[in-house]
């Protein structure tokens, strides 16, 4: 209850019951305060609602000028208005109902005596209590409401911050890639030139990520169709002249972390750019990339048609391209073959669209 001393209006033009009720629940731990009519009886609640002083309220139904029914619904209408009982001497059913349907927290018949005293104090008490589980409920709602809100709020501003940090590194990244092709450009040593235009394609492939990440709405994953074209775009405007210039893409619009994503978009750089060195020694040639689901599984294909297996070694080379293609397929767990059956050269990569998830200590032993 709100008080030590729980205050009760009694609203009934019967004087002499009045009495009765204000010394029987006097008695019963309340302090009463009585009103005559309905419009006293509102003016005493809107005067409690200032003081602070009226926790429930006992209404007669039938009085001069607003009857119970009418006071109850002007009572209703007040914000955070107490508990009302109400209270009549009509044994007829339906004002129960209406005055239930209304908004009472309870409904007892009255008699002359002052015998529904006890009653009253019963109800009055249970009042109280529904009133102040209302209140419980309605402080816990609030509470929960503005949790989610601030939830939400921080949700948002992570969400900001995130889109920053991959616009950011996004553009340092593009930024080292520009430096790298400057630097490739200007370089005398054709090694050097290959070594720097290498790293520029790998740079190149992260950046993509972020960027993608930045535009999309979704920063937990990456649509793989639109990340490759646009990094097979990166690798046709760097290529040297027109080797590039029949690079072709068919990709699902297949959706994984970013990850993962990474680790596709480097593969795909090293194997094309391969591709470029060796496939066609004579000029250009078509490059094919291709990824498709397979139930849970992605197939990642990098083909061209050219000279396959009897591509020249290049005493030049470091093995480095073969050493990422190799590191980022254990990062995807993926399978890595070659098609014999195909004229020229094609890689075959195969891993799960969702990572399989390590084995913890729990399931090793379970198991």
């Amino acid at each position: 209850m709100s008080q030590t001393t729980p205050t009760l209006l009694y609203i009934d033009d019967d004087d002499a019951l009045a009495r009765l009720v204000e010394r029987g629940l006097t008695r019963r731990g309340y302090k009463v305060i009585l009103a005559a009519s309905g419009e006293e009886g509102l003016a005493r609640i809107r005067q409690g609602k200032v003081d602070g002083d009226i926790d429930v309220v006992a209404l007669d139904q039938y009085m001069p000028g607003l009857d119970g029914l009418e006071t109850l619904e002007q009572i209703m209408a007040i914000p955070d208005a107490p508990p009302v009982v109400f209270v009549t001497a009509s044994q007829d059913s339906s004002i129960a109902v209406t005055a239930l349907k209304a908004g009472a927290a309870d409904y007892l018949v009255k008699d002359v005596k002052g015998d529904f005293i006890p009653l009253l104090h019963v109800a009055s008490d249970g009042a109280l209590r529904q009133a102040e589980l209302k209140k419980a409920r309605e402080e816990a709602e609030a509470e929960i409401h503005a949790s989610r809100d601030r939830y939400a709020a921080l949700a948002a501003e992570r969400e900001m911050l995130l889109r920053e940090v991959n616009h950011r590194v996004g553009n340092s990244l593009q930024i080292i890639a520009s430096l790298l092709h400057l630097q490739a450009n200007s370089a005398a040593q054709e090694e050097v030139k290959a070594a720097l235009t290498n790293a520029m394609g790998r740079v190149a492939a992260v950046a993509q990520v972020h960027r993608r990440l930045y535009t999309s709405q979704d920063l937990k994953s990456v649509v793989l169709n639109q990340y490759l074209d646009s990094l097979l775009e990166d690798l046709r405007r760097s290529a040297e002249g027109n080797r590039m210039s029949r690079l072709t893409l068919k990709a699902e619009p297949i959706e994984i972390d970013p990850d993962r994503a990474v680790a596709v978009g480097i593969i795909v750089n090293e194997l094309v750019m391969n591709a470029v060195k060796y496939a066609y020694p004579d000029g250009a040639g078509p490059i094919h990339v291709e990824l498709t689901s397979q139930g849970e599984d992605l197939v990642l294909s990098i083909a061209d048609d050219g000279v396959g297996d009897n591509a020249k070694a290049d005493p030049r080379s470091t093995g480095m391209g073969q050493r990422i293609v190799a590191a980022m397929a254990s990062k995807l767990d993926a399978s890595v073959e070659r098609d014999p059956n195909h004229t020229g050269t094609k890689i075959l990569l195969k891993f799960r669209r969702v990572p399989t998830p390590p084995i913890t200590t729990s399931n090793a032993a379970a198991s």
